[in-house]
Formats: C-alpha cells, structure tokens, sequence
C-alpha cells in the first residue's frame, strides 16, 4: 500500500524523520518496501503480510506507527450525519452469513460534476490511485482513510430495494472494467428487484454506475466475509482495491462510521440531502477472550517479562483486557482477524517490545546420536546409489499435465486441483514418468544426447473414503549412449538390459524377479514388473512408440520406477559358512517351447533343487541350425559344493539328473 506522510502524520506523529519511521515500521513487522520523494512530502510504500488486512488503510499504519513508537494516536472524529430527508431503500440480507452486516443511504440532489478537492485528489494520486470523479473519489478515500471500501449507485438506475445474493447460473452483469463475466452461484451479488447490480466485494456494475448525470446516489458500505470474496479475483483473472481488502478481513464494527464519513465528505463537496441509515444485520464474526499466560511468553521469547511490561504494549496495541496471576484475558478487537491464539499475542509482544531487544542464545540440546534401523535403508542412501551409477537428480512439479496421466498412466480421473497455478499443471502426479521425460526433452533441447535422470518423491491418488494415498517413489530414465563416449570402448545405444542391471543392483541383496507387463506408458513387447517375494515393487520397460512420436525423442529411452516402501526393507546380514571343499560345476543344455519363459524355469528350478546346489544361472540363449523351428536351446550353469565333505561323483550325477528330470516333466524339455 502507498501513502503519503504527511498524510500519515496527521493521525500520528512520532518525533522521527521520514527514514527512521520507516524503519520503525520494519522493525515492528510492517515492511517498507520503498520510501520516495514527492514535492514537499515523501510516499511510502508497505506490502502488509495476509493477515493483516487492518493494515490497508491510514488508521491501520497509524495505530501501528503508535504501538511501535508509542506516539499519541489521534484518529478522525466522525459524527453521525442528521437525515434531512426520510427517502430510504429497504435491504434484505439473503445471504446473512457470506454479508452479516450491510448499510447504505440515500443522497439526493448531488452534483455529480462537482471538483474534487486538490487535497483528496493528491493524496489518492500518491496513492496510486486515479481520481476519477467528486463521488467515486469520497468512496476511494474513505477506502484508503478508514479500510472500509464502499460503493456509490446512481439510485435512478436501481428498480426497488437492494437484496443481497448468490448469483444464479449463468446470470449476467457488466462490471465498470467492462468485463462481463459467467456467474456461478459461488459469487456473492448485489441486486435490486430484478437483476444483480454489482460483484459483491469485489466491483461495481456499470450499468447502475454513477456518471456526471447522477442526482440521487445511494451509498453502500458493508461487510463481507473473508470466505465469500477469497479466490474470486483469481478466478475472474483480475483484482480490485475491494476484494483486496475484504479477502483479508475489514473491519465489521468500521462498517457505519465509514458510511458516515463519506456521506459527510460527499455532502461537503457534492451537496445534496441525506437520509436515514438503512441496515441489515446478521451474526457477526465472534471476538472470543484470548488467554496470555506470562510464563509462556518468557519461555517461547528466552527473555524475562514482567507484567507492567505486558500491560503496556496491550494498551499501546489498543487490546481490551484483564489481568490476574501471571494470565491475561485479551478480546481482540473487530478489526484484528490474525489475532486468534494464544502465540498471536506473543508474536505481538515479541514485536513491539523489538526484536532487536531479544538476545540470540544458542540453544542447549543433547547431542544423541538417533537409532538407525539396520533393516531398512534410507532415501538418501538409495539416491546415493543411483548417483554412483551414473544418474543425476531431478526435482519436478508434483503438479502436472492432464494429459501426461493419461498417456502414461492411463489415468482418467486424477487428483484435480482446485486452483491449479497453471493449465498445465492441473492434476496431482499418479507417476514420475511425466517429470522424467519432460526432464530429458529439455535436456536434448539443449544438446545433450546422452541423459541418465532420476526422481525421488511422492505421487498422488485417491484413496479410501475420500481420502488419499501419497506413496513415495524413485524413477528413472536412460537415454543414449550406454557408456559415456571415449576411446576404449566402442559407443552402442543403452537398452532394456543395461536398466535392469542398474535396477537390480538398486535392490540388492534382494532378488527380484521380472514378468511381462502390460503398462500404457511402456512398449508392450519390451516391459516387465519388477517382483520381490510376493511383492510388486514397480516396473521397467522401453517407451512405448507412441509417446516417442508425440514427445519428439529420436531414439526410445527406458524408464523404471518402484516403491520405496518395497525396496527399503533388507534383510539383516547372516552368517553362512564358507565352504573349505572345491566346487563342482556342471552344465544342462536343453530346447523348449519359445513361448516359454525363462524366469518361470528358473524360479521351478531353484524352488526345488537340492542343499547341495549353491548357483544356478544362464549362460547361452541359441536359436538357429539345430533347434527345432518355434524352439529356443537355453545352457544353465549348475554349481554344486558342500560345507561338510567333497563332493562324489554319484552325489554330482544324483542332483543333475533331479534337475534333468524337472525341466523334462514341467517344461517338456529336451535335452542336447
């Protein structure tokens, strides 16, 4: 907010110079963003945090410039205006809890041509804002004056009493930006008998907007819940002083003095003839007694406070209050919403007693050292891997396209958001995928053929009962080059295997096994889950060629992802005796059916083989001269040892042929 000082000072005037009051203001919380020379007086510039709103207008700063400086306060005396005339229009609250409290009155006879004065129209320019003309600048001045903002209806235009509502379905108003926007019945309205007339809180319609024919005016000022106006400005892509203020919480006992202040303001210098004060009151907005306990505040602040003290800044604040052994019972007053809790009023203290004043004293905590679970590894440790294998970290949006959850996820009904920051980034994430191909197209955009990227964070999907599961997830992608170009090794393109190396050894010591997967993001023929135990613990595969055409990626990348909750577990480390005797190794070569899956043989294999028999594992894949057409030839390596003795040949043969003879009945296998 921009005022000027000489302005200011007319409400209070602490016996500081134009930087030193800055400066008090900053050290009490209220930022002064900007301080700049204006002929004769300088203009100020504060950016209020969101809660306080009290704090958008001259009386605001001013009992602000006084708590802090403890200056005496001198605020405009507003005295009722004597109704001249008894002309008056009824208001019906439709809506009591979204306006709980509406007045308006009638002036007839103004002069709408009427000049402003120079004084007002300064003090609205250094204020950034424009003067229009004598009746929309009262109301612009009452607004920065006091907070209240207030509206002026040319009366000719309104047909019968004002009623206050939520717009219907597709009701139809022209604002004074000449903006005309599609109401729902989440906007509040101002209507008369017949139409709405104004965006409640937020801006005038222009079809009933005072011009330089306007005789009749009727004022308005209200209050409107901060839950009625918040997020409608966002929604109809512009904001106004109004919705600015009311957003934040104006001030519901200001609303008839600041009714009272422009009509005298306006009658000064429009003339004219007012009538009585119409108003309509619903519940307003309870100021409940807030406890402040003087320990807790010494012990939250570190520094020693006494009563008196307290006592003090509470009055300086201008907070209503008693006080008994060591507690305080404090009433906020109407126009102090950040005011709530109990830390409120200690963060309120801590304020204008200075923090500056508050020595900094290192804490004294015990150093110990936290149980780190050996069965379980850490996020950081599992980054740390994927760093050691080549991957660098990404961090993106967990806010993302629709449309990337539904190609790669085939996610139809995402996790919406209900005021997303942008188009594009709409839904929650049900998959790291998204983020990692967009990664690795701004990377090749920027020359780098070569792009290894992993994730670490959390995704998104509705749960049980309205609620939602947030699982957190390491993904991966591989682009380009296996290896890194250089001379000792000849350049090849990274492939399905190379991923599910650095996958396995991401799980390790777990063994995981891999299974065909039909997954929407991945190629149907080159895609697996990743399984350990009886856990699915996420899936690997190549693009599918579709999302490499839309995505523009000349050459297919290989994706993986997995729960961390399923690859954090380990098993604690065990003794297994090492074996003194020789190993005995043994080969099987045998055709199968190409259909059949070479996980499924060896998970049979190992299922049932023999204590003796330490490693079984492939080594040769043939298919060509000799194998039968629709057959594949596979070559296990068998390695056998015992902890006890050296094995004999009989004991070799016994465990080989057992093996023999299950890959015969299970698989119809046929030995070479």
């Amino acid at each position: 907010m921009k005022f000027s000082e000489n302005w200011l000072r007319t409400f209070v005037n602490p016996p500081l110079a134009t930087r030193e009051l800055a400066d008090a203001l900053s050290m009490g919380g209220l930022d002064v963003e900007q301080v700049e020379a204006d002929r004769d007086d300088w203009v100020l510039t504060t950016k209020p945090t969101p809660n306080r709103g009290d704090c958008l207008s001259l009386s605001g700063i001013a009992r602000e410039v006084a708590a802090v400086t403890g200056a005496p306060l001198s605020l405009t005396d507003i005295k009722p205006v004597r109704a001249t005339i008894s002309d008056r229009m009824d208001v019906t609250l439709e809506a009591p809890q979204a306006c709980p409290r509406y007045c308006g009155r009638m002036v007839r006879g103004v002069n709408a041509t009427a000049a402003t004065p120079e004084w007002m129209t300064r003090r609205l320019a250094m204020s950034g804002i424009r003067p229009v003309s004598a009746l929309v600048d009262v109301t612009n001045y009452v607004m920065l004056e006091l907070g209240q903002p207030l509206h002026a209806f040319d009366a000719a235009k309104l047909n019968g009493g004002i009623r206050v509502r939520f717009a219907r379905a597709g009701e139809a108003l022209t604002l004074l930006n000449g903006e005309a926007p599609s109401l729902t019945p989440a906007f509040l309205v101002i209507a008369d008998d017949t139409k709405a007339v104004a965006l409640a809180g937020i801006m005038g319609g222009l079809d009933t907007a005072v011009g330089d024919a306007t005789r009749d005016v009727f004022l308005e000022s209200a209050f409107f819940s901060p839950d009625a106006i918040a997020g409608k400005s966002r929604q109809l892509n512009f904001s106004s002083d109004s919705s600015y203020r009311f957003e934040r919480g104006v001030d519901f006992a200001g609303t008839l003095p600041a009714l009272e202040r422009a009509t005298r303001l306006m009658l000064d210098i429009c003339g004219g003839t007012a009538g009585p004060v119409t108003e309509a009151r619903a519940t307003l907005p309870a100021r409940k007694p807030v406890r402040l306990r003087l320990a807790r505040a010494e012990r939250l602040l570190g520094i020693k406070l006494d009563g008196s003290q307290v006592s003090d800044i509470l009055r300086r604040l201008r907070l209503e209050f008693t006080a008994a052994a060591g507690e305080f019972q404090v009433t906020p007053p109407s126009y102090r919403f950040d005011l709530a809790i109990e830390e409120d009023l200690i963060e309120e203290l801590a304020r204008i007693y200075g923090y500056d004043r508050i020595p900094a004293t290192m804490p004294a905590v015990p150093a110990t050292l936290l149980p780190v679970a050996e069965g379980r590894r850490s996020l950081a440790a599992i980054r740390r891997l994927l760093v050691a294998r080549d991957y660098q970290e990404i961090v993106s949006y967990s806010f993302v396209d629709a449309a990337w959850e539904c190609d790669l996820a085939g996610n139809n009904a995402p996790v919406a958001l209900a005021n997303p920051i942008a188009s594009q980034m709409s839904v929650m994430r049900s998959t790291l995928a998204g983020g990692l191909i967009d990664g690795l197209v701004r990377n090749l955009a920027r020359k780098q053929l070569r792009a290894r990227l992993f994730e670490a964070g959390r995704c998104f999907m509705p749960g049980a009962s309205g609620s939602y599961h947030q699982p957190v997830r390491i993904g991966g992608i591989s682009y380009g080059e296996a290896r890194h170009e250089q001379w000792g090794l000849k350049g090849r393109p990274g492939d399905f295997y190379d991923i599910k190396g650095d996958v396995e050894a991401l799980l390790a010591p777990a063994a995981a096994a891999f299974r065909p997967l039909e997954h929407p993001a991945l190629h149907p023929g080159k895609s697996a889950s990743i399984v350990i135990g009886d856990m699915t613990a996420g899936w690997i595969g190549e693009l599918h060629p579709r999302w490499q055409r839309k995505y523009d990626l000349p050459l297919p990348p290989i994706l993986f992802e997995l729960d961390f909750d399923a690859i954090g577990e380990r098993g604690l480390p065990t003794y297994n005796e090492t074996s003194k005797f020789p190993p005995v190794r043994r080969d099987i070569a045998f055709e199968v059916d190409e259909e059949i899956r070479y996980q499924a043989i060896l998970e049979r294999l190992l299922r049932e083989k023999p204590a003796i028999v330490t490693e079984i594992g492939l080594f040769d894949i043939y298919r060509g001269t000799g194998v039968e057409k629709g057959k594949k030839s596979l070559a296990f390596r068998v390695l056998l040892q015992d902890t006890r003795k050296t094995l004999t040949d009989a004991e070799v043969e016994s465990t080989v042929s057992h093996l023999r003879r299950i890959l015969q009945q299970q698989f119809n296998a046929k030995l070479r």
